[in-house]
């Protein structure tokens, strides 16, 4: 077995099929569906086979059998040539070999692109650590003060800046009520921005009971495109008004609220956890801008089904958080105003960006010699097991065999290219990151929201 022509990400190579095999499969799936011929003098299921043949052609059943055949012929290709495939391959009969006792394929297949990555040292990425500031601090006490409000119900006044108020709405465009525009007994904090423009502004200033309507523009980027850009009418019922009363910060409140008993204690175990917490996130964040930079100086072509694979992959993600939620993918690209092709479409750019990256990872490996082993590996696989399954012994010996047998190769390939990663994490510089124009600021703005 050898391949016999390469081009760019594209194996081309021959699978051969014993004529004596074909025969013996041939005669299997007689067997197998002869139940379901039928002919004048025989019983159904008891026709010859030669019978069927000159009924039917003599290669009536060929092609079962090439199907019975050819798909183990191609998984042992695909070990003995040690090839990364990464779709369906094309598989086309050699007809000058029908006769004859082999009988020939020749087999096309995408692969795996062999990436090499060059100008890898000494990269060069902005620094993400997160700073732990006396306002990141003040900021955790007063949304601790606010979970603590007391709510004070108002009777006395209009509705102002920063008071919640509960309204009924229903909402209309050009007359006609629309899906998704009416609800009652809605609570709403005026000023957080949760209504398109406009609305939460127009209720200020009324007062409990009152019903009155309001007149505001859908924006032109709304993600209903049936109501983007679009002026609505909304009937509100004002219900009720309150406001959130804080608590005193002093000693006395951080007593009630938490294991300490003044204010600085407090303050400096709030310090202590989110420079931890940033510390993580930090890491976290390095590895991730490191993959970005490292997936850049990819120069390959890459095949287009590792892209369609991974937008699929992304998909089913999408579609298991939603249905989480109670929502089908179907509903949410409807609602979103996207057909599944535009939202693939909207996907592209990421999953390429993933697959140069992967592909990066794989080369970075190779380049640096990463082996792991077999002690890594059951250090690895002990502590996966003991985290997931420390209160369940039997699933836990179970795991551990599975991961250790059957699973081995996996984990040294993730824990090598974790061990890469970490490597050249250490060796990059990381720099300040540097001040954007009001023109980098734009640009980068206009490709979030795309």
């Amino acid at each position: 077995m050898e391949i016999k022509k390469k081009e760019n990400n594209k194996v081309f190579f021959d699978i051969v099929l014993k004529r004596e095999d074909i025969d013996k499969a041939e005669s299997e799936v007689y067997k197998k569906n002869k139940k379901h011929f039928q002919m004048p003098g025989f019983r159904k299921g008891h026709v010859p086979r030669k019978m069927i043949e000159n009924m039917y052609g003599k290669d009536v059943f060929f092609e079962d059998a090439i199907n019975e055949l050819l798909p183990a012929e191609y998984e042992k290709a695909v070990r003995e040539l040690d090839l990364k495939v990464v779709d369906q391959p094309d598989m086309d009969i050699d007809e000058e070999t029908l006769e004859k006792d082999e009988v020939l394929f020749n087999v096309s297949v995408d692969v795996r692109p062999e990436v090499e990555i060059k100008d890898y040292k000494g990269l060069e990425v902005e620094d993400p650590t997160i700073e732990v500031t006396d306002e990141l601090i003040d900021n955790e006490i007063e949304n601790e003060r606010r979970m603590n409000a007391r709510i004070v119900n108002v009777d006395d006044r209009e509705v102002k800046e920063g008071d919640k108020v509960n309204i009924d709405f229903k909402g209309s465009v050009d007359g006609e009520y629309f899906d998704g525009g009416s609800a009652e007994n809605q609570d709403l904090e005026i000023g957080s921005n949760t209504f398109i423009p406009g609305f939460e502004e127009e209720i200020i200033g009324h007062n409990i009971g009152e019903e009155f309507d309001i007149n505001v523009k859908f924006p032109e980027d709304y993600h209903q495109k049936d109501l983007a850009g679009k002026d609505a009418k909304f009937e509100i019922k004002l219900n009720s008004i309150s406001y959130e009363e804080l608590p005193e910060l002093d000693d006395e409140f951080v007593k009630d609220i938490s294991e300490f008993d003044t204010i600085d204690e407090y303050k400096a175990d709030i310090r202590a956890k989110k420079e931890e917490e940033f510390k993580i996130t930090s890491q976290m964040e390095k590895e991730r801008r490191v993959i970005d930079k490292l997936g850049e100086l990819v120069d390959a072509e890459i095949p287009e089904a590792m892209i369609n694979n991974q937008i699929e992959d992304t998909i089913r993600n999408y579609d298991q958080t939603l249905r989480a939620q109670g929502i089908s993918f179907e509903d949410y690209i409807k609602m979103i105003g996207q057909s599944l092709d535009e939202f693939k479409k909207t996907m592209r750019p990421e999953a390429e960006k993933t697959v140069k990256n992967d592909l990066a990872i794989e080369a970075l490996v190779k380049a640096e010699n990463i082996e792991i082993t077999d002690e890594e590996i059951e250090k690895e696989v002990n502590k996966v097991v003991e985290d997931y399954f420390k209160d369940d012994k039997e699933h836990m010996e179970k795991m551990r065999e599975y991961m250790l047998n059957e699973n081995k190769e996996v984990v040294r390939e993730d824990l090598a290219k974790r061990k890469a990663v970490e490597k050249l994490v250490e060796e990059t510089k990381f720099v300040e990151p540097k001040e954007l124009t009001e023109e980098e600021i734009k640009e980068e703005a206009e490709n979030s929201d795309k």
